[in-house]
């Protein structure tokens, strides 16, 4: 019985084995055994074969932007102030073609310091510009300004006033400034009829050589018309003395300019022309006719003018199309402006920035005598502005927009 009992003991340990290797024998075989060497390799080289992956942002090449960097290189603006929407404009007309054009530009202003100038031309030379774009204001004392620029290697362009008495100025971007004094005085030649015509004459200021080039360009065109009695100067002893000459010398200009400057500024202008209008008897006055030099003193003088209950009508001239000026001629408060569109002149600016960068020449029609050299220039074209056009020149070239204005409808 014992030995039945052993035997069947183990009779079921042999088949508890045997069912044991059976399992394992039945369980796959990749799951069980180790890797191989070469597999290893094989699996280490992997991460390898999916490099070109990795690789993709060199394969977008962001350097394709390359090109633009060959016109980046910096330029500096000085404005000579903020206190002129003529300046404001322009600062904002610069940044945006900068953007468009891709350069870098850092504007600065003067605010009517000469000094201050200067110092603003050297902060933005220790920056490393290429080139400096400078509106001077003070044309003589800017040319330490510009020969500061020349000994550092940077390129000087004069922006729509003369930099004057120095070799330091590569380019000169304006308009033709006699062309806008010959604009301003044909318009009030257009307007009289008759003759002793009472004329009043007013000027920028004698720092400026603007102011010189616009009463030339007056002068050539009002001196005939005062020979022959259709007006007589009512404002300026020195200008009577000299109405016979047609052609002045600077030094005369700048006797008469010296009695009736505006200094370019609205509350001078408005003083200076109440100071003559005291002075003045009413056969002065009644229809008179004013050379106003720009749109800020236009307002001013014309203001003044308006006040004065002896005066019947006035024809005043002004120039720069400001938003104020374009609201006084559609409401018959000043009779003109000159167009100088400053989007033209910001894009000869920084075409002959970009040329200079370039190592290339802007193009050039005239130069202009500074008393030093004569400054490479190409002028843009000026346009007579008044009631019958504003909408075609101002409006509809798009020079400002319909909703800065009232009365456009009328």
């Amino acid at each position: 019985m014992r030995e039945k009992r052993l035997r069947t003991l183990l009779l079921m340990v042999a088949l508890f084995a045997l069912a044991v290797l059976a399992l394992t024998a039945c369980s796959p075989q990749e799951e069980q055994e180790s890797p191989t060497p070469e597999e290893v390799d094989a699996t280490a080289e992997e991460p390898e074969a999916e490099e070109p992956e990795a690789e993709e942002p060199e394969a977008e090449e962001p350097e394709a932007e390359e090109p633009e960097a060959e016109v980046s290189g910096l330029v500096g603006v000085v404005l000579p102030t903020r206190e002129e929407p003529r300046w404001i404009q322009d600062e904002a007309r610069f940044r945006e073609a900068f953007a468009e054009a891709g350069v870098e530009v850092e504007i600065l202003f003067s605010e009517g310091d000469s000094s201050r100038e200067l110092t603003n031309v050297q902060n933005l030379i220790t920056q490393g510009v290429e080139v400096i774009i400078i509106t001077p204001h003070d044309a003589t004392a800017a040319a330490a300004a510009a020969e500061a620029a020349r000994d550092a290697g940077v390129k000087v362009i004069s922006y729509d006033r003369l930099i004057r008495e120095t070799d330091a100025v590569d380019y000169y971007v304006t308009f033709d400034s006699i062309a806008v004094g010959e604009a301003q005085a044909q318009y009030l030649v257009d307007q009289a009829t008759g003759t002793d015509n009472p004329l009043y004459l007013y000027a920028g200021a004698a720092s400026d050589n603007n102011a010189f080039l616009f009463f030339e360009g007056a002068w050539n065109v009002l001196q005939p018309k005062i020979a022959d009695g259709t007006f007589y100067i009512v404002n300026s002893s020195e200008a009577v003395a000299l109405q016979d000459k047609a052609e002045l010398t600077r030094e005369e200009m700048a006797q008469i300019i010296g009695q009736i400057s505006t200094e370019w500024d609205f509350d001078t202008a408005r003083s200076l022309a109440e100071a003559h209008l005291t002075a003045a008897s009413a056969e002065d006055k009644g229809d008179v006719f004013i050379l106003a030099p720009n749109d800020g003193t236009a307002r001013a003088i014309a203001d003044a003018f308006a006040a004065d209950a002896d005066v019947s009508s006035y024809v005043v001239t002004g120039q720069d199309a400001e938003v104020a000026s374009v609201q006084y001629i559609i409401d018959g408060k000043q009779s003109m402006t000159v167009l100088k569109d400053v989007r033209t002149l910001v894009a000869d600016a920084i075409n002959a920035a970009v040329a200079f960068i370039n190592g290339e020449t802007p193009p050039q029609s005239t130069t202009y005598d500074n008393g030093a050299i004569e400054v490479p220039a190409q002028p843009s074209e000026v346009i007579t502005v008044d009631q019958d056009n504003v909408q075609e020149a101002i409006i509809d070239s798009g020079y400002w927009p319909a909703d800065e204005f009232t009365g456009l409808d009328e």
